[in-house]
């Protein structure tokens, strides 16, 4: 395939515009398709910022075309979780052994705006705002678009879906003989406060991600460049202290009160809020294939859409990029051998992190609080301070490295057995010491 061919790229999110600028550092002419206008002209959503948690990967992605100090810019590091109780003291656990690591709160747009404009201005991109996809031929890489204009027809070479979650183009290619698409939602939605700043100052620890752990719902707050947090409640769609339950002002004023009593005197517009900002839906994204006749493929959550509770959703998306310009590259730019490849290499990767952010989310809202959960993290830290580079808990592995996170999975799984092995010799030589003692006696 020459240079000189077209690349589409449908949804100028995130994944897609960092794969823009890969695509034009190699020298393809790139069109860059999104159905919404232009977010750098417009206001936000309201309620709908989802600030993300920048880490390693998504770093190193960043890095690779020279964009990580202008995100980093706006980003604010979070070195550790500070942990909300109904009452008592907050509790703070740092995320590394050494405390000095941290994942970077960021806001899904600043971080959106940054990569239009370098994708904007990277030779052979162009962008099309409000082209809604309507319609895709896998087989000749033909696309209908709907504008304010009325239907525009196009034909690219190849055919790169980054619609998100909802993808247009995965609902074409799982509509082919033999592919297939699970979703699975989870009986929880989201929901955003603001806790604005008070006297220009933060009004919580802005070196922290916030958690308040209740159980069966959870609320977390990232801070933001203007010294405001934004609040996320997880809470169940349905049932008792759900999104559902809560829908009057007095009902709402006193469930915080009782639930997250220290938030209340920190966020004056929380009804408003509450009543005003619209409750997302939370799920995960399985699809096979993730591409079709080397011509038109998946990539971020169109491909692997997953829960947000280890803040990897970005940053995996990122990663997906950097692999698919890794493919590209072992195959000379062939790509009817680079998509298969680039499914084969990422897919197990990206259901390994998928079961991991469920899995996180679980301990985020049941276990941090607890001391038996502090008591393990304090293990696995003073592990990795007496055997560094031989034990690594899976957090930081999973946000401080570039480690696959299938092998992320498999050396976890490892470490743990060991652990459980020498927990079972110690335990044996403790009770063969006492035994002894006590013939001595």
């Amino acid at each position: 395939m020459s240079h000189r061919d077209e690349i589409a790229i449908v949804g100028a999110g995130l994944s897609g515009c960092l794969l823009a600028c890969y695509l034009a550092r190699r020298g393809y002419r790139v069109e860059l398709y999104e159905r919404r206008p232009d977010p750098r002209l417009g206001t936000a959503e309201r309620g709908r910022s989802i600030n993300l948690a920048l880490s390693e990967r998504g770093l190193d992605a960043l890095r690779r075309i020279g964009l990580e100090d202008q995100v980093m810019a706006d980003a604010l590091p979070m070195r550790g979780r500070m942990i909300h109780p109904v009452d008592g003291p907050l509790d703070y656990q740092q995320y590394s052994h050494d405390g000095e690591r941290a994942i970077n709160s960021i806001s899904r747009g600043a971080l959106n705006n940054v990569l239009l404009d370098a994708a904007e201005a990277a030779p052979g991109v162009t962008i099309f705002f409000d082209h809604r996809l309507t319609g895709l031929d896998p087989r000749t890489g033909g696309m209908t678009y709907e504008t304010a204009d009325g239907e525009v027809r196009t034909t690219a070479s190849v055919v790169l879906g980054a619609d998100g979650a909802g993808s247009v183009v995965r609902g074409r290619l799982v509509a082919e003989p033999g592919a297939e698409v699970h979703t699975e939602f989870l009986n929880y939605g989201y929901k955003e406060l603001t806790v604005p700043a008070v006297d220009g100052e933060f009004a919580l620890d802005p070196g922290a991600l916030h958690i308040w752990p209740r159980g069966t719902s959870m609320m977390i707050a990232l801070p933001n460049p203007d010294r405001s947090f934004t609040c996320t409640m997880f809470w169940p769609a349905e049932g008792e202290g759900s999104f559902a339950a809560l829908n009057t002002p007095a009902a709402i004023e006193n469930h915080f009160r009782a639930h997250y009593p220290d938030v209340v005197p920190l966020a004056p517009d929380l009804v408003d809020d509450y009543l005003h900002n619209p409750v997302g839906v939370l799920g995960t994204v399985r699809c096979a294939p993730w591409q079709t006749g080397g011509r038109v493929a998946l990539i971020g959550d169109a491909a692997h859409a997953i829960v947000p509770f280890y803040g990897q959703g970005a940053n995996c998306g990122f990663e997906d990029v950097v692999e698919l310009d890794q493919c590209l590259t072992e195959t000379g730019g062939d790509w009817a051998r680079a998509l298969p490849l680039f499914e084969e290499r990422r897919k197990a990767n990206a259901d390994a992190i998928g079961e991991m952010a469920l899995e996180n989310f679980v301990e985020m809202r049941d276990k941090v609080a607890s001391p038996v959960f502090r008591f393990v993290k304090g293990a696995e830290h003073a592990l990795e301070r007496a055997l560094p580079g031989r034990f690594v808990s899976r957090y930081e592995l999973v946000s401080f490295s570039t480690v696959p996170y299938a092998q992320v999975r498999r050396r976890v799984r490892r470490q743990q057995r060991a652990l459980g092995g020498a927990a079972v010799l110690l335990a044996s030589a403790l009770a063969t010491g006492l035994y002894r003692i006590g013939r001595k006696a």
